[in-house]
């Protein structure tokens, strides 16, 4: 079946997930980057930014991301 010929990103999808190639492709979400995002959020307590503009922006999300790898590397090396 051919892809959708429209720019509705709700119906692009469906027709991705309707095929077993895009199904596959999107279950990669969960061994990647996705359960990094839900750990943050809900262990690290963040969940929005405190900082307003795309540089204060950009300098918070690495303090968050640097926590959590800090985090990370304590636990592998406790292990």
């Amino acid at each position: 079946m051919p892809p959708p010929q429209t720019s509705d990103p709700v119906e692009q999808m469906a027709h991705r997930l309707s095929t077993q190639d895009g199904r596959a492709l999107y279950k990669l979400r969960k061994q990647t980057v996705e359960p990094v995002f839900g750990i943050i959020k809900r262990v690290m307590g963040w969940r929005q930014m405190s900082m307003r503009g795309l540089v204060k922006a950009q300098c918070e999300w690495s303090l968050v991301t640097m926590a959590w790898n800090i985090k990370r590397l304590h636990v592998l090396r406790t292990v």
